[in-house]
């Protein structure tokens, strides 16, 4: 059982410039053949729709697409932070919403039979509240068009705007995420615009207001943390009442992104499960090197059946 006084360090060497090339083989996927995934992609283009799947790269695009799931990203696809880690497009330009996009959601929805849907959204800055109505009006669609569907969020941090965060919460989606990303250590350099403790004080405001709302939060490895930092983190998640934690490798988009650290191992993201579920008490800790913050996302049904509010 790993603790925090028995910390692995074990992960495979990597130089700071290593290329995809040099992935260990567990980290080698297939390539997505165009079949696979095409009848929910041509309904994202039918719909003009778009998701986290393709905007940031996701390596699991291929599986998700198969088995007709999607995390649909709205609001984008430009983002006004340009963390250096993310493969979506910087665009700090002013933009109005498009007061279609929710209804098109909601179709898209309804057409695909979802029973859990991920909504999540790039930054938006620009606008004095970050988002939140739309985030509301696609709650709103969703629930008209599929009422049977749970819902997931996936938000950003608001910049602290507490009242945006209590617009969204209103709609009274079943999972809250909001994603730490990283160490403390590392804020800076990866995720300069955000504040750790802000997002920690947002999961933590979700808990106490809407205490029937799971909360979820999700980091990533191989950035330049150890792993007793990474145990950290998951003590500050805990502590804060995350409910659901996903954990999964750092792949770097490309030569203008920061590069990987480091390739932590298969055994290493199971002892992070090991020690976030038996240890410090989460309903659950999805860690795994392909893990992403939406992976999977389907088995939250499963999840809420078995843990009821």
């Amino acid at each position: 059982m790993t603790n925090p006084g028995t910390v692995s360090n074990a992960h495979a060497s990597i130089s700071p410039g290593e290329t995809a090339g040099g992935k260990p083989p567990w980290l080698r996927v297939k390539a997505p053949q165009r079949q696979r995934i095409g009848a929910v992609a041509d309904l994202l283009v039918d719909l003009n729709l778009n998701t986290v799947c393709q905007e940031a790269s996701c390596p699991n695009i291929g599986e998700c697409f198969a088995g007709g799931t999607a995390t649909f990203l709205i609001m984008g696809p430009g983002c006004t932070r340009a963390c250096p880690y993310c493969d979506i497009d910087f665009d700090k330009s002013v933009r109005a919403l498009d007061p279609s996009e929710p209804e098109r959601l909601g179709e898209a929805v309804q057409r695909m039979g979802l029973s859990h849907v991920v909504i999540t959204s790039v930054n938006r800055d620009d606008l004095a509240d970050g988002g939140a109505s739309q985030f509301v009006a696609c709650i709103e669609q969703v629930r008209r068009r599929s009422p049977l569907t749970t819902i997931e969020l996936l938000i950003p941090d608001f910049c602290g705007n507490w009242d945006a965060l209590a617009a969204v919460m209103a709609g009274a989606p079943e999972v809250l995420n909001h994603n730490i990303e990283t160490v403390p250590r590392l804020y800076r350099q990866v995720r300069p615009q955000g504040l750790y403790s802000r997002s920690l004080e947002l999961l933590q405001r979700v808990r106490q207001g809407w205490s029937r709302t799971y909360t979820k939060s999700g980091l990533m490895t191989g950035l330049g943390e150890n792993d007793a930092e990474v145990l950290v983190v998951l003590a500050d998640l805990r502590a804060h009442a995350v409910d659901i934690v996903t954990i999964g490798q750092y792949l770097s988009p490309g030569p203008k992104h920061l590069p990987v650290a480091r390739f932590v191992t298969p055994e290493q993201f199971e002892a992070f499960r090991r020690h976030g579920e038996d240890e410090l008490g989460f309903l659950q800790v999805v860690s795994a090197p392909l893990t992403r913050s939406s992976y999977h996302a389907g088995e939250m049904q499963r999840l809420m059946q078995r843990h009821p509010r």
